[in-house]
């Protein structure tokens, strides 16, 4: 098994994230790394002797930071931190979350800024490596100083407290640790605090929102070159010369893609002659500018991930100014450069999702006679409903992205006694995108059924090579439709086609 090695490279890769967080790779730390924490570590020792107040090291958090810690209480100030902010609540956070969560905070200590020692980054990446995820409840962050609920529940098993999963089942923290040969951590100067002041929880949500969206984006292009076919609609708008005279470039990739698709079929040209249809709808014609300008949107929220992954979301940072140490406090676990991405990731995604449904629409009313399609693709309309009800599923999952495409971060609620003033909610905004993903992936799940189905009206015509190929795909675990059944194993087995990255050619 290949590992991912922490602080080799300034920054994380995505794909590094999903490998660690779904596929359970091992991480190391890089001797780059160990090199960075060793020298931040002895520029904060340096500090904690010098008679000063330094924010989090020797007193106390938010707005009783004016209050000043014995030196001999400077532990027992990290361990009441941890153990008074896990105060999160709901279901627990899928595992991988929480996987990527730690593996995203460990690549954040490690660039030596948080001044915290080899040991702590150590203690994460052994629970990583021996399969050990602290249960973390999913509500509880507001996004700006840090997600602090949410980590300090990650921070709780590194103690030896809280409770944790292993192979599937539920137990104390300190029983998972035993099991595994793990002992718990003491926690130094400052280190409680740098454990929970970070973005890590809605920076690694990212990141698998991204994966996932991907691979429905892709499907979502092998969706629409389907269904244009499926409706013997005209190929005439996929023109590259229209998207040279726009000027955008997501339109004209989408179109040079569907291009690709539609490649080598026969379908367009069998009705050249004699269709008197002059235009499409837009759900087809358009279709290349509105799924362009979704996979531009959401290429541009990539672009704030990648700098996410590179970043010290820590509070204060340790620097080296010629010989002394420096300790400034700011602001780097406010939220907002994520959360805002992500509140943006749920237009698009609604935008992906509801042209698919209005092209399911188009497909099972049969408004438009020249399709040839009989209608909502019943074997025998009257008699058999055929795929009447899944464009009514699709509505419905549309109509829930409308709502998730309402951003989180713009509805500010003051925290800490008005000391913590302007919050990012970006774990909210990150779950929202989760689940916008979830529904957009259905909704072209259902596209991908009936346009499959829609082919099946037109044989022996073919439509493209890549697009044929598709529709084997979906042919090996969804039958043609031949009298009613319950489209819903249907709509599952091309979701997982969907999810396992299937449909990638040309997308």
């Amino acid at each position: 098994m290949s590992t991912v090695s922490i602080g080799e490279r300034p920054a994380l890769s995505p794909a590094e994230v999903v490998r660690v967080a779904r596929d359970r790779e091992e991480a190391l730390i890089s001797e780059t790394a160990r090199q960075a924490v060793a020298r931040g570590r002895v520029l904060l020792e340096r500090t904690l002797d010098d008679g000063r107040a330094h924010y989090g090291i020797n007193t106390g958090f938010g707005s009783l930071s004016n209050r000043r810690i014995e030196r001999g209480d400077l532990a027992t100030l990290q361990r009441n931190l941890i153990r008074s902010h896990a105060a999160g609540v709901g279901e627990p956070l899928p595992e991988e979350v929480v996987r990527g969560m730690m593996l995203v905070l460990a690549a954040s200590l490690s660039r030596g800024r948080s001044g915290v020692r080899i040991e702590l980054i150590e203690q994460i990446i052994r629970l990583l490596n021996q399969g050990i995820t602290p249960v973390v409840p999913e509500s509880g962050s507001v996004g700006a100083s840090g997600d602090l609920a949410p980590l300090a529940h990650v921070a709780l098993v590194l103690m030896g407290e809280g409770e944790a999963f292993v192979a599937g089942g539920r137990m104390p923290g300190a029983e998972a640790l035993r099991g595994a040969g793990i002992g718990p951590i003491e926690l130094g100067p400052k280190e409680g605090l740098a454990l929970i002041n970070g973005t890590h929880l809605m920076c690694a949500r990212m990141a698998l929102v991204c994966e996932d969206l991907g691979r429905v984006t892709a499907s979502a292009l092998h969706a629409a070159a389907m269904s244009i076919d499926g409706v013997r609609a005209s190929h005439g708008y996929l023109d590259r010369r229209v998207y040279e005279a726009r000027n955008q470039p997501g339109a004209a990739l989408v179109a040079g893609r569907l291009r690709a698709l539609l490649a080598g079929g026969d379908i367009v040209a069998s009705h050249a002659e004699g269709d008197p249809r002059v235009q499409d709808p837009y759900s087809f014609r358009c279709a290349p500018l509105v799924l362009g300008a979704a996979i531009d949107a959401i290429g541009s929220c990539e672009a704030r991930l990648l700098d996410e992954l590179g970043a010290v979301s820590d509070n204060p940072l340790v620097f080296d100014a010629g010989g002394e140490t420096d300790i400034v406090s700011a602001g780097c676990f406010h939220g907002m450069p994520v959360a805002l991405p992500l509140d943006m990731l749920a237009i698009p995604i609604a935008h992906i999702a509801g042209i698919a449904e209005r092209r399911v629409y188009h497909m099972l009313s049969v408004f438009d006679p020249h399709s040839e399609l009989r209608a909502f693709l019943s074997p025998k309309p009257g008699l058999q409903s055929g795929l009447m009800i899944v464009q009514y599923a699709a509505a419905a999952m549309c109509n829930e992205l409308i709502g998730l495409a309402n951003p989180a971060s713009v509805a500010n609620l003051s925290t800490c006694a008005g000391m913590e003033d302007y919050n990012s909610f970006g774990p909210r905004s990150a779950a929202k995108a989760a689940r916008g993903v979830e529904l957009c992936r259905s909704v072209v799940a259902i596209e991908l059924l009936c346009a499959a189905e829609a082919m099946e009206s037109h044989r022996p015509h073919r439509s493209g090579v890549m697009v044929e190929a598709s529709i084997g795909m979906i042919r090996d675990v969804v039958p043609a439709l031949s009298q009613d059944r319950s489209p819903t194993p249907d709509i599952q087995a091309i979701e997982r086609l969907i999810e396992d990255g299937r449909f990638t050619g040309a997308g």
